[in-house]
């Protein structure tokens, strides 16, 4: 049986913990289908407008190498995401495993014998943390000081 990887992420900022979570992903799979959250699923679900936009970050992340296809998500579930894609594996980051969060993604995905996969969380570097230095680096003089 083939099988169908799916990573999620806003991709916004790319950075080597993106790299990561998609390398080890196509490790463990056959195919993999990078999705790539929408700037106005980004702005409805995390209040976050990206630095760069949505076709532009689904073109960084369609060429690499490891990666097979991209979705993108416009919309907040990823079961809908699992039911236009269908996948076999959905890859996450460790930092979800036993939160809410992650109990709910794997019971839903346990009803259609989909298996979620945790990957390592890359601490140091964050797209949050990027756009933190961003935004100091960009504050006025007087602001920094």
């Amino acid at each position: 049986m083939t099988r169908i990887g799916y990573a999620a992420g806003a991709f916004d900022l790319f950075h080597v913990g993106h790299l990561n979570i998609l390398r080890h992903a196509k490790e463990s799979c056959d195919v993999l289908v990078a999705g790539v959250v929408s700037d106005e699923m980004l702005l409805a679900t995390k209040g976050v407008t990206p630095v760069i936009p949505t076709a532009e970050r689904a073109e960084i992340v369609r060429n690499l190498r490891f990666v097979d296809d991209i979705h993108i998500e416009t919309v907040p579930s990823k079961m809908d995401a699992w039911r236009e894609v269908g996948f076999t594996h959905f890859f996450k980051g460790d930092d979800w495993r036993g939160t809410e969060k992650g109990r709910a993604l794997e019971r839903d995905f346990a009803t259609v014998g989909v298996e979620v996969v945790y990957f390592p969380y890359t601490a140091h570097t964050s797209s949050t943390r990027l756009r933190s230095a961003l935004d100091a680096l960009s504050a006025p003089a007087s602001a920094r000081a």
